[in-house]
């Protein structure tokens, strides 16, 4: 009887002690979990304009130069002088193309002679195809020699650069360049989520450096078809119509484009987590004792917070807004008490 008392005991005090250690396990379980502090999300109207940084660019550039090198007769114009189209602004030596027009004169009257000859049947269709096609290579040739002796402006613009004085050999760059400054144009590249929002015409506004605060009105002129896969960006050109000729090609300018307002969710800055090694941005939901993975566009800083463009966040969801390098998706945590 005393042995089977001692074993029931025995029996009791080990039950005990292992429901006390399986307690103990489950306690340090729960205190186990990650704690995190969770801070709730709401829509709200946000101001739909997007800044840019560009250069301003000249419309048009073209470089003044002969096709073949010569002695440079004449320079007609300076740095800083404005041209119209058709303006002739360097004249090459012409001994070749004066040269080319006596050749080009004598083949014209012979070709006279002979078309004359074959018109009465004095010779023969092959002949009179010979010299025909001797005058059209002539008149080629001076066409061509014309155009490269009195060099004029393809554009109404502004010189930029003159490389050369008068009575200097043409030594391969540009004589004169010549700039449309009106307009001028800024390239800025958005977002793929604009694609579908900015069209040819749109308006923007433009500051540039130089004149602080003043704005200039623009439009869009050109959307470029492509996207970059790397960026998720396309290109847009901005033309500016300048007809004062303030802005010059060169100067720093900031674009805005203003899309008006819509309504986004908006988070803390703090919950946005960038994940290393990319540009792609995440935000922990906590839902039910565990968070979730959500991977975010975000817009317009606002202050302590961001405009989220795209990504599965709703309307009074809570959000991590601590710990947010050791959380991983489907994680059960602990909130601590506000």
């Amino acid at each position: 009887m005393k042995k089977i008392t001692i074993v029931s005991i025995l029996l009791t005090t080990s039950i005990l002690i292992l429901g006390g250690c399986n307690k103990k396990e489950a306690a340090t379980a729960v205190d186990q979990k990650m704690t995190i502090r969770t801070q709730q999300v709401h829509t709200q109207e946000v101001d739909q304009t997007y800044e840019y940084t560009a250069i301003v660019e000249a419309n048009a550039v073209n470089n003044i130069a002969p096709l073949t090198g010569g002695r440079i007769d004449h320079i007609y114009v300076e740095v800083g002088n404005r041209v119209s189209k058709g303006k002739v602004l360097v004249q090459m030596n012409e001994n070749s193309l004066k040269q080319a027009k006596s050749q080009l004169d004598n083949l014209k009257a012979s070709f006279n002679r002979i078309d004359e000859l074959y018109k009465v049947g004095g010779t023969s269709k092959s002949d009179w195809d010979a010299i025909k096609t001797q005058l059209d290579v002539a008149q080629t040739n001076y066409d061509n020699l014309l155009e490269n002796t009195r060099l004029i402006s393809p554009i109404s613009g502004v010189i930029t650069q003159r490389n050369y004085d008068s009575g200097d050999l043409y030594g391969g760059l540009p004589i004169v360049q010549v700039q449309q400054i009106n307009p001028v144009k800024m390239n800025i590249n958005l977002s793929e989520s604009l694609f579908k929002k900015v069209k040819v015409g749109t308006r923007v506004s433009v500051k540039v450096d130089a004149y602080g605060d003043e704005e200039f009105q623009g439009k869009v002129s050109l959307i470029y078809p492509t996207m970059d896969g790397a960026t998720h960006t396309f290109p847009v050109e901005v033309q500016l119509a300048n007809t004062d000729s303030r802005v010059r090609p060169g100067m720093y300018a900031r674009v805005t484009l203003n899309f008006g307002r819509e309504n986004h969710v908006v988070v803390p800055d703090q919950a946005i987590f960038r994940q290393q090694g990319s540009g792609n941005r995440y935000v922990y939901v906590y839902k039910n004792g565990k968070v979730s993975f959500n991977q975010v566009e975000i817009g317009r800083h606002l202050g302590d917070a961001y405009e989220l463009l795209s990504g599965n966040v709703a309307d009074g969801d809570m959000v991590a807004v601590t710990g947010l390098a050791r959380l991983k998706d489907g994680l059960e945590v602990n909130v601590e008490k506000q």
